[in-house]
């Protein structure tokens, strides 16, 4: 006796009493109304008015074909003398079946009476009977289906556990005596191949490493699989009957003679197929059918949610490595600049990801200071190993090249031979001599340096760029690097960036530009007193100048500065 049908055939005005109660009743286990009729067979039997009442004492009475029963408007008292036969939900009264006072009398027809009686009593019993079957099928169902729901939540055990757990799920609550899952290749749209060798088998029980490792597909053009992966529960209730079947030899030397199987279909996106068979015929209900597509969608989802969990598992590794990586970056930067008299130098590297392509280095020569900046091409783990190479190659020439137009161009051969066309470095490097003041230069393809010189009243400033013309390292090994000379005053700045400085852009996708940036130390350099313009000064002016532009605008590109001021 469902409930699915009650709401339906009550009386208009009975619904509200019932809401306004909130009492279970009777009413909400008829479907067919096979006890109505059955309590008025019983009246016509024995003469003896058999009624069916609801919670409320309302006469519950056999309908029509559209209506198997309906509910009288009003309750109807209970005649003294009756039988009331109470029918209980639990503790609660949900109606009862009431015998009124009279005598019995059976009449000449009493036994077609009494088979139409037995006929509803049969019709009843077998709808408690529908109705428990139902029930058990949904229990194990549940209970199945909870026992996936907890792999969710410990998805890590890996995708072969939660398969396995899956399948023996299944055998259990279908009652079946073997099986297996398999896998799609990862990223496949479906079957590919008429043979099964691209999938991978995850989970089996039951089944011999012949019938599990066979390239051969049960049916012919993996029919069985296509029609799962489309969606569609596929059974075979005898295998070896079965025309759709391509190896029935096969089939009879593993002993398996029926089968139903499921896709495992995660967001439309089809990753395997569950398979389940039975050693004897067997015709599979649509309870069956049901409860082996939630099982394959309940495990397809397991199975995603592992593989986000390895995903996330791999990128935690990752960031662990990047974070050593962006360490060792770091700590390959000067930990100290060198000290020189009249000489004031600082510096500065922001990456805009954890890895970077920029570098800078200052070191002692001799009596001389060296100061270098690059930027080689891209960002990330690539632009970084770049990155090390340009500034081990030039680290190793530095101190026993002379002239620093041959240490670039050391630098270029050697990043020539040891990368592709497409990776490639700017750098510039320039030494001073602390005592001459004597800047000398060479630039491969970088940024042109440039100096701010304060003008003779204090109240403007000049700027001259220092330019250079040879090639980015790494294109050309003929490429000959010039050396160009340049004489400091006391009192003037040197400025070394990469262009991830002018690159940064506003809202309005405006680049600051190299205009905006030199005026910017310009417009520094005449405005305050000579003792406080420091090196440190500048470069703090600088990323300032750059925030100010760009407010919250994430950056394009690393950041690297590297500020001399001779004082």
């Amino acid at each position: 006796m469902a409930a699915d049908s009650s709401s339906a055939s009550l009386e208009p005005g009975s619904l509200p009493h019932e809401q306004a109660t909130r009492r279970r009743s009777i009413r909400e286990f008829l479907s067919d109304g096979s006890l109505a009729r059955l309590c008025d067979e019983l009246s016509r039997l024995l003469d003896v008015r058999v009624q069916l009442r609801d919670e409320i004492d309302r006469p519950i009475v056999p309908g029509d074909d559209r209506t198997p029963w309906r509910v009288m408007d009003e309750p109807t008292p209970i005649a003294e003398g009756s039988h009331a036969v109470p029918l209980r939900l639990g503790n609660d009264q949900i109606g009862a079946i009431v015998l009124a006072p009279g005598e019995p009398r059976l009449g000449s027809d009493a036994w077609s009476q009494a088979a139409h009686a037995l006929t509803h009593v049969g019709a009843a019993v077998s709808e408690l009977c529908t109705d428990d079957e139902e029930l058990r099928h949904r229990i194990k169902e549940i209970g199945a289906l909870y026992r996936l729901s907890g792999l969710l939540v410990q998805a890590r055990g890996g995708i072969e556990q939660i398969l396995q757990i899956a399948l023996e799920s299944a055998l259990d609550a279908l009652g079946l005596d073997c099986g297996n899952v398999v896998l799609l290749p990862d990223n496949a749209d479906g079957v590919a191949k008429d043979s099964e060798e691209d999938l991978r088998h995850a989970a089996a029980s039951g089944l011999s490493d012949a019938w599990i490792h066979s390239s051969l597909p049960l049916s012919k053009g993996r029919e069985f699989d296509r029609l799962a992966l489309r969606g569609e529960v596929v059974t075979s209730s005898d295998l070896l009957n079965d025309p759709r079947v391509l190896i029935p030899d096969q089939v009879r030397a593993e002993g398996v003679r029926s089968f139903i199987n499921a896709g495992l279909v995660i967001r439309g996106r089809p990753i395997g197929v569950i398979r389940l068979y039975a050693k004897s015929p067997r015709v599979f209900t649509e309870w069956d059918n049901r409860l082996i597509r939630s099982i394959g969608h309940q495990a397809a989802a397991a199975v995603d949610q592992a593989r986000l969990f390895r995903i996330e598992d791999h990128e935690k590794i990752v960031q662990r490595q990047l974070a050593i990586a962006s360490d060792v970056q770091r700590r390959m930067l000067p930990r100290s600049l060198p000290a020189a008299p009249g000489l004031d130098i600082a510096a500065r590297y922001e990456p805009s990801l954890e890895l970077g392509g920029d570098f800078y280095d200052v070191f002692e020569l001799g009596n001389q200071i060296g100061m270098v900046v690059g930027d080689v091409v891209g960002k990330g783990i690539a632009a970084a190993l770049l990155m090390s190479h340009v500034r081990a190659t030039l680290r190793a020439h530095v101190q026993d090249v002379y002239h620093i137009n041959d240490v670039m161009g050391l630098v270029n051969r050697a990043l020539c031979r040891d990368t592709l066309e497409s990776e490639f470095a700017s750098a510039w490097y320039g030494v001073v001599d602390p005592q001459s003041l004597r800047l000398t230069y060479v630039s491969a393809g970088h940024e042109p340096t440039f100096v701010v010189r304060r003008g003779g009243g204090n109240d403007e400033a000049q700027l001259v760029e220092l330019r250079g013309g040879g090639l980015v390292l790494g294109i050309d090994p003929t490429e000959v690097y010039e050396r160009v000379v340049f004489d400091l005053q006391r009192g003037d700045v040197v400025v070394a960036y990469t262009d991830g400085l002018m690159d940064a852009r506003n809202f309005a996708g405006e680049k600051l530009g190299r205009k905006r940036l030199e005026e910017s130390v310009r417009e520094l350099i005449a405005r305050e007193p000579a003792r406080t313009v420091t090196a440190a000064r500048v470069m703090d002016h600088l990323m300032w100048t750059v925030r100010q532009f760009a407010g919250l605008m994430p950056r394009p590109d690393d950041i690297t500065i590297v500020v001399l001021c001779v004082v």
